[in-house]
């Protein structure tokens, strides 16, 4: 990387347009970069002295980069400065760490798509009587909006059985907090979401593990779990279940609504994926609605700028439910309500389901082939993909993979219980595809060597 600071240019000038400051910030640095005036590998002008060009507020210089840094065409290092890299390739790829614990979908919405939406959910916004500080579960119109999105792709939902909240971790806090009084146990998969892990901790309760196949708790196994440990709540997540990848079919979803039935337990469906879903059939929610609370959210399906979660309870447990959203932070933030609504109004929220599914696809056929990968347990796209291997086995490619430059979730953060977890998650959808085949190939070959265990 080039340490030379060039000097300011006086040719950058700010468009006189409608956009943002900041991004009108950015779009003069990255025309002064894309001219020559800042080439590859050069460090760019401080904050400071960026503002004073233009200026304008060093916050504002600050958004510019960092939206600039979100696109691939800068990338600052903390002491250093900011540095132009090469997109050459158009990936915006350079050698350096590859963060693969984060399933964090890959950007599908261009300004101008997010530009149009916001519009919209300004007119609406600036509309809401008392700037929707009374409708904590979001106002009826949001509502309606998004169970009208939820049933046209994943489960029928009406407008009064859903609660809009802060992203699915606060449904799933909201959904356990509400069963803790039946009991302070929950069964789950062998490992789960370390977001569940927490939240459960958080309320003084705990997971229990329950042995797995290819498409998720065995039901014989979820009975004895259920009998021996007097558990009354479910958790699990049907549609590429995190860490493990597996989807749930209909079949199995009817032989565990069942158990779940005979030990009067209830069930929380985390369908944080369900966009992924293959294997079609209902939802848990549609099958036995008032034995399940439905979490999911907009995060993995749009963007997790905007990180509207849905909580559908079961009715009879809606108004504590309220009560507890009010008490834990008074509802969602009303005008990211309105942009959620105003994405799904203008049919941003389908191109973008359809574009992440194509691109998981994508991405996964490019895990099959670099990894040497046999049969894939959703082989039409799914964000991430489980390698199954032995528990120190797995220890130690996260280990060395950390060594190369690769960042893997260390499989101690989702196991549940005192049993090791048997193998390793790759989240495939955040780095660029370049970076990605850079890092897969990095972990093939970690894959192809052994190391030796010293005891």
């Amino acid at each position: 990387m080039n340490d030379t600071i060039l000097e300011l240019t006086n040719t950058m000038q700010l468009a006189d347009d409608d956009l943002p400051l900041h991004e009108r910030v950015a779009a003069a640095v990255e025309a002064a970069i894309a001219a020559g005036q800042y080439p590859v590998g050069a460090r760019l002008p401080t904050h400071r002295q960026l503002a004073q060009q233009f200026s304008v507020s060093i916050g504002s210089v600050t958004r510019a980069i960092d939206a600039l840094s979100a696109r691939g065409v800068v990338r600052g290092e903390i002491g250093r400065g900011t540095f132009v890299l090469d997109r050459s390739d158009g990936t915006g790829d350079e050698a350096g760490p590859v963060d693969m614990s984060i399933n964090a979908p890959t950007p599908v919405i261009s300004l101008a798509q997010m530009a149009a939406a916001s519009a919209i959910a300004n007119r609406q916004a600036l509309a809401l009587p008392n700037g929707g500080y009374v409708d904590l579960t979001g106002t009826e119109r949001q509502r309606s909006v998004l169970a009208g999105w939820l049933s046209t792709h994943r489960t029928p939902l009406a407008a009064d059985e859903i609660v809009l909240c802060n992203g699915a971790q606060q449904g799933l806090h909201l959904a356990f907090a509400e069963q803790r009084a039946q009991s302070t146990l929950i069964v789950t998969e062998t490992a789960t979401y370390p977001g569940a892990l927490a939240a459960v901790a958080s309320l003084g309760m705990r997971m229990l593990p329950v042995a797995v196949d290819g498409e998720g708790m065995v039901p014989e196994a979820l009975e004895r779990e259920l009998i021996v440990s007097g558990a009354r709540t479910i958790y699990t997540t049907p549609v590429c279940q995190n860490p493990l990848g597996f989807e749930t079919g209909p079949g199995r979803r009817r032989a565990l609504l069942a158990v779940a039935a005979r030990h009067d337990a209830m069930i929380v469906e985390d369908d944080i994926y369900g966009f992924y879903a293959g294997k079609g059939g209902p939802s848990y929610k549609a099958m036995a609605p008032e034995r399940v609370y439905f979490v999911t959210s907009l995060s993995k399906s749009l963007t997790p700028l905007v990180r509207v979660g849905v909580l559908a309870p079961p009715a009879a447990q809606m108004p504590a439910v309220r009560k507890r959203l009010r008490a834990e932070g008074w509802g969602l933030p009303p005008y990211v309500a309105e942009v959620a609504a105003a994405m799904i109004e203008c049919g941003l929220a389908d191109t973008a389901m359809t574009a992440l599914r194509a691109e998981a696809k994508l991405r996964l056929d490019m895990a099959q082939e670099i990894l040497g990968l046999g049969a894939l347990l959703m082989p039409d796209g799914a964000p991430h993909v489980w390698l199954p291997m032995a528990p120190l086995r797995a220890e130690q490619v996260a280990r060395r993979a950390s060594e190369a430059g690769v960042r893997l979730t260390p499989p101690s953060a989702t196991q549940v219980g005192d049993v090791p977890v048997a193998g390793i998650r790759l989240c495939l959808m955040a780095p660029p595809r370049a970076t990605l085949a850079r890092a897969l190939g990095v972990i093939a070959r970690i894959l192809a060597t052994d190391e030796d265990v010293i005891v």
